[in-house]
């Protein structure tokens, strides 16, 4: 497993892609404005960077996941950024996921994702990633290409 991380305000790559060991996680803050369309676009072209990496060298990958998490509402144009959303879920190119934290717009969210955004209770990310984590290991753990149900989130969001 790799992961990436893509700030907002303004879009950085916080992070490259990373494996697990090597991962560390930095602290993050919040910046003011929330350019989510540039964010997204910016995570989304890095993932297909590193897929087009894995398949050059003929690694075969699981379909990746993209975890969304906010606090706001976008402050830039978003709606070409929630196209390619919707594209790359119709095609399989990913999974994406959005998290609302306490003032995020979750009615955009709605409009950005194809899956029901989840709202997380409080500040329990703690919840949060030890979700991901099972959920990646019943992923890693099954056939590529066939599908997995994943446990609903408990304790930690509401949808």
């Amino acid at each position: 497993m790799e992961t990436a991380i893509v700030t907002f305000g303004p879009a950085n790559i916080e992070m490259p892609f990373l494996t697990a060991a090597s991962f560390s996680p930095p602290t993050l803050t919040a910046g003011g404005a929330t350019p989510l369309g540039e964010a997204i676009s910016q995570g989304l072209d890095l993932l297909e960077a590193r897929k087009a990496e894995y398949r050059a060298n003929g690694i075969s990958f699981y379909r990746p996941w993209v975890f969304l998490i906010t606090d706001g509402g976008p402050t830039d144009a978003w709606h070409a950024a929630a196209a390619r959303v919707k594209e790359g879920e119709a095609s399989s190119k990913f999974a994406f996921f959005s998290v609302g934290v306490e003032g995020a717009n979750m009615d955009v969210l709605k409009q950005i994702s194809v899956r029901e955004p989840l709202k997380l209770q409080g500040l329990k990310f703690r919840e949060l990633f030890q979700w991901l984590s099972n959920s990646m290991k019943s992923v890693s753990h099954s056939t590529p290409g066939i599908e997995v149900k994943l446990e609903t989130p408990s304790g930690w969001a509401q949808v």
